[in-house]
């Protein structure tokens, strides 16, 4: 069971070397925090296995079982969840008329469902204590939704608005639920997007705007993308105050995005075919 050592106990998901969470891990470790790092594969944490820093576990988020053994497993070694952040995420990029079912199943999977999934396992815990707090991790493109990544918005939007509901519904418990809206970051995100859509149909009416669907998987990872490391020592700041703030958004685009979505409707959707090529 937990020791007496009152150092915060932060479980973070999607922690894979190159990611946004690897570098939460890296920030909330170096504010002293006892830092739970977990991904499907402990192999694409290997660097922070071999750092006694870390609790190193494989958890899919898309699993029930999984899930509920790796915050047993937790709760047993150290007694307490303070943190959790559900940064587990994947990118999908296609033309919504045209987009595998599938892809899209596996988008809400990953990006809606397996965040409540943590999040009904450990508010037990934390309402128990009367104390906690749930971070979760959307995107600013729900602020301005894009052409070419509509299933991937779609999903960050409805998690947005679960988020709201939370901060609302878990105060009573003294949970605090925070909204953390990351602008372009430099990660592997990019990387992994154009993995995903070398695996898509060749699109059919859509055929003519490959080149603009393809250069979407990227567009976060541009010369003047915010490196994670510095988004990650910002976004840890915010979360360890006592009061943190419901909403945190950092990192190239944020302050553009926020306008655009002041904007009216015809003029964003204006500057957004232009920029996407639609």
């Amino acid at each position: 069971m937990g020791s007496q050592d009152q150092r915060p106990v932060v479980l973070i998901t999607g922690c894979s070397q190159g990611g946004i969470g690897h570098a939460l891990a890296r920030a909330f470790a170096a504010r002293e925090c006892r830092v739970v790092a977990t991904s499907r594969s402990k192999a694409a944490m290997a660097d922070l296995e071999q750092d006694p820093r870390f609790y190193v576990q494989e958890l899919d988020v898309l699993s029930d079982q999984s899930v509920h053994n790796v915050l047993s497993d937790v709760l047993e070694k150290f007694g307490q969840i303070d943190v959790l952040v559900n940064n587990a995420g994947v990118q999908c990029v296609g033309p919504l008329a045209e987009l595998p079912w599938s892809a899209l199943e596996q988008t809400f999977n990953t990006n809606v469902y397996g965040p409540m999934r943590l999040v009904q396992a450990v508010v037990p815990h934390m309402a128990s204590r009367k104390k906690g707090k749930i971070v979760n991790v959307g995107s600013v493109t729900v602020l301005a939704p894009a052409p070419w990544a509509g299933a991937y918005t779609a999903s960050k939007a409805a998690l947005h608005a679960l988020t709201d509901t939370m901060r609302l519904e878990l105060s009573h418990f003294g949970i605090d639920v925070v909204n953390v809206v990351p602008g372009a970051i430099r990660s592997n995100i990019g990387n992994s997007a154009t993995a995903n859509y070398n695996k898509m149909p060749e699109w059919k009416l859509y055929k003519p705007f490959d080149a603009a669907i393809r250069a979407r998987a990227q567009i976060s990872q541009g010369m003047k993308s915010t490196p994670a490391e510095v988004f990650a020592k910002d976004t840890v700041t915010a979360i360890l105050k006592n009061n943190p703030p419901a909403w945190f958004s950092s990192g190239h685009l944020s302050t553009l995005m926020g306008i655009m979505y002041h904007l009216p409707l015809v003029v964003r959707d204006f500057v957004l075919r232009k920029a996407l090529k639609c």
